[in-house]
């Protein structure tokens, strides 16, 4: 039976969420009760961030295995020194501080699903000679940083289609959609608006989805997951008429946020605003949604004057007003920024 009781391993807590950034230190006690004395040949703690991705593609013969990993960093503390001869720790309750720093890095934040995992992980390990070791882990939550440069995507954003409607059917659509922000987090309310002119004779229903696009990384294959986490379906439009519909729409407060820093794995988000006509293919716009969480907002730059469009969200348009003009709506004109690539979007 071995001597060793109550392996603890503990760490105190940076904030009120338990979550670690880059920079960082993690402190804490490996704490154990010894029923006799006993001979060790090291006691020591480790932290260590890494990311992998597995899944299997084709089947039968042609099945395929695809995984890839990456270790982001690996940082160690000797409490008992490794030695030539074995350090001899006494009956009783003993106990060990340490003190570990998370680099300052760009690390990707934690992450964990059926084919990919982003893991930040605290060990303590102690051996003993012709003996297996006692150890033990905790697992760290880490958010990165990185989020949280994007004010310039606080501010309104705006897109517009229109299609002729198919063989079945005649007349025109079109659509613009304006949301207030493409930047959030899990439990904000979006405002969407969208302005539809039917000149078809088909009726149609808006649509408004949030999906959650991962795409896996390995040996120059590729793996992606597109899903939509909600969705809101507006009333009818009738055949030529127009309408303004005006949708709130909630990001789930369990929502995973967003990676763009980790080169195997990554997790990005759109908001999909369509109208569903029966028998022909569906127009759509696109605007790509970054999501924070709440913890980060205080390193946003315009975080302050992007909190008002929480508290008052945009009113209908009044006809006549194009929603590609954002700013009529009431918000500030924000300064010049390089428009979003949305042909990931388009084509996942």
């Amino acid at each position: 039976m071995s001597p060793i009781k109550d392996f603890a391993l503990t760490y105190e807590a940076v904030n009120v969420d338990n979550i670690f950034s880059e920079g960082d230190t993690v402190t804490g006690t490996v704490r154990f009760t010894l029923t006799k004395e006993i001979k060790v040949k090291k006691l020591l703690v480790k932290l260590k961030g890494d990311a992998h991705v597995h899944w299997t593609e084709g089947s039968g013969d042609n099945k395929k295995s695809r995984s890839a990993s990456r270790r982001y960093f690996k940082a160690k503390e000797f409490l008992v020194e490794e030695s030539a001869t074995d350090t001899v720790l006494s009956e009783g309750l003993n106990e060990f501080k340490f003190s570990l720093q998370i680099p300052q890095d760009d690390l990707p934040s934690s992450f964990k699903d059926p084919h990919g995992k982003i893991v930040y992980m605290l060990e303590a390990k102690l051996s003993r000679s012709w003996h297996f070791a006692t150890k033990l882990q905790q697992e760290l939550k880490l958010v990165s940083k990185s989020l949280a440069h994007h004010g310039q995507m606080m501010f309104p954003h705006s897109g517009s289609v229109e299609k002729d409607i198919g063989v079945f059917s005649k007349g025109q659509v079109q659509m613009s959609a304006t949301v207030d922000r493409s930047i959030c987090s899990p439990g904000d309310t979006l405002s969407i608006v969208a302005k539809i002119s039917n000149s078809s004779s088909k009726k149609m229903k808006p649509k408004f989805s949030l999906q959650q696009k991962i795409e896996y990384n390995a040996n120059n294959s590729k793996k992606v997951s597109d899903s939509s986490l909600c969705k809101i379906v507006g009333e009818t439009i009738q055949l030529n008429s127009e309408e303004t519909v005006t949708c709130p729409m909630e990001i789930p407060a369990d929502v995973i946020c967003t990676i763009h820093n980790c080169e195997i794995l990554s997790v990005d988000y759109y908001l999909k605003v369509y109208l569903d006509i029966s028998f022909a293919v569906d127009p759509e716009v696109v605007f790509p949604l970054v999501i924070i969480p709440s913890t980060m907002r205080s390193y946003q730059s315009g975080a302050d004057s992007a909190s008002c469009y929480n508290a008052f969200p945009p009113p209908p348009l009044p006809d006549g007003l194009h929603p590609s003009d954002p700013f009529a709506l009431g918000y500030p004109e924000p300064e010049p920024a390089e428009a979003p690539n949305m042909s990931d979007f388009n084509n996942p």
